[in-house]
């Protein structure tokens, strides 16, 4: 495959370009499933040792990928603890 593309490349010196970015974009889309996997609250990997990591969750934690008008620091918690 990957020679394929490379005697295409090499006929055609315009599809390069697009290799680039269709890569770049399968790569982000990658990493950003892995953090999704990793760093997600609603994600369980342990289910023995915490079983509901979504409870653990502080006011002051930022768990959404970009905080637009929102500061989680100054933010207080509303509700007793369980």
């Amino acid at each position: 495959m990957f020679r394929l593309m490379m005697s295409h490349a090499k006929k055609h010196p315009s599809l390069v370009p697009l290799f680039l970015f269709i890569g770049a974009g399968g790569t982000g889309a990658a990493l950003y499933l892995l953090r999704l996997a990793v760093f997600n609250p609603d994600v369980c990997w342990d289910k023995k040792n915490n079983p509901e990591p979504w409870n653990k969750l502080g006011p002051n934690d930022q768990y959404k990928f970009v905080a637009v008008n929102m500061d989680y620091k100054k933010l207080k918690k509303e509700g007793p603890d369980y």
